[in-house]
């Protein structure tokens, strides 16, 4: 298969996280006999930097014109402290959601027997969990009507018929492939944004008779994520609460450095980490390069390759369970691994 793939790399650990992630591509198209083109672009900070917008035209062409979208990650603190600025790295992740119609964020939650010490929670609460969070990426607060003075700010938490109906439709036929039990994550008691949503998901329920749907308001839900995980099989909500509900379940596999994501929608599909950019490791070759690796897994099973995504899923676990790892999951007394070496463990691994 030939797939031409925009990387974005972007702010922080990106840089070095990326790659990792390009050479494990490349050692599965020599091993599989595909052709993958990769073609850099600007995102983030560095995007400001060098033409003063987070999400350059120049980019926006090359993520239209690719098969898929490789992404890492976006954030810089020169510009986390300052309220009055308007235009930050986090803007641009916004526009490219927004401008791609990627309005369904995918996020796989799953543990790793061997980092379940890992977890804050306790191993009898979260082995064996493995659920998925769909979080709708382009309504809500986030995109709203926005105001803000020196005494009053709002942001407007406005969904519309559409964007819900084409984000549970996802979820309901996510389930299907799954376990059949579908979550409905909302603040209906609450927020009439939210009644609409558990409205219009009720009336699209008898469209998928073999779906057991129960619905959860988000403060039950995040509380229940962490004390009962294996209850859920896919859980669908909103953009702000899918937002923090996603980054929660980090608590269950230990690590963010772990966890990686899809972008779908209206055009090209992106893959991406759901870490940060982390600049407080930036050129210390410590970042864990895994959840970037597994976005590419990710990638390569939404085109239909899943022996490669699997062989790559196979090679991130072979790595932890030989201890291969940064030094965030590394046991004690491990070998010291920095994200170089973890990427070329995997690279080889896949190579064999």
């Amino acid at each position: 298969m030939k797939l031409n793939i925009a990387v974005l790399a972007g702010d922080g650990i990106g840089p070095e996280i990326m790659p990792q992630a390009i050479n494990v591509l490349d050692a599965i198209a020599k091993k599989f006999n595909h052709e993958f083109n990769y073609q850099e672009a600007l995102c983030g900070a560095h995007a400001i930097d060098a033409v003063g917008d987070p999400f350059p035209e120049d980019t926006f062409k090359v993520c239209m014109a690719a098969n898929a979208v490789l992404f890492a990650a976006v954030g810089d603190p020169r510009f986390d402290n300052d309220p009055t600025l308007k235009v930050r790295p986090e803007t641009g992740l916004l526009a490219m959601r927004k401008q791609l119609g990627l309005f369904a964020n995918v996020r796989p939650v799953a543990t790793f027997d061997c980092l379940l010490h890992k977890s804050p929670l306790k191993e009898e609460l979260i082995k064996g969990a493995d659920f998925v969070v769909i979080r709708e990426l382009t309504g809500g607060m986030y995109f709203g009507e926005k105001y803000q003075d020196n005494d009053k700010a709002y942001d407007t938490d406005i969904y519309y018929r559409p964007e819900i109906e084409r984000i549970l439709k996802v979820a309901f036929e996510f389930a299907g492939r799954r376990n059949h039990h579908l979550t409905v994550v909302d603040k209906a008691n609450v927020l009439a944004s939210s009644r609409l949503w558990r409205q219009i998901a009720q009336e699209m329920e008898p469209q998928y008779p073999d779906i057991n749907v129960d619905y959860m308001f988000i403060d039950n839900a995040s509380m229940r994520v962490l004390t009962d995980p294996r209850f859920f099989d896919v859980i669908v909500t909103e953009n702000t609460f899918g937002d923090i509900l996603t980054d929660e379940t980090s608590a269950i596999t230990g690590s963010m450095g772990l966890q990686p994501s899809a972008s779908l929608g209206e055009h090209t599909p992106l893959f991406e980490p759901v870490h940060g950019s982390w600049p407080q490791a930036v050129g210390k070759n410590i970042a864990n390069p895994l959840a970037q690796i597994l976005s590419a897994a990710m990638m390569l099973e939404h085109f239909g390759l899943s022996k490669e995504g699997s062989l790559i899923r196979e090679a991130c676990d072979a790595a932890l369970e030989a201890n291969v790892r940064t030094p965030e999951i590394q046991v004690e007394g491990g070998k010291e691994y920095g994200t170089k070496e973890v990427g070329k463990w995997i690279a080889d691994y896949v190579s064999k």
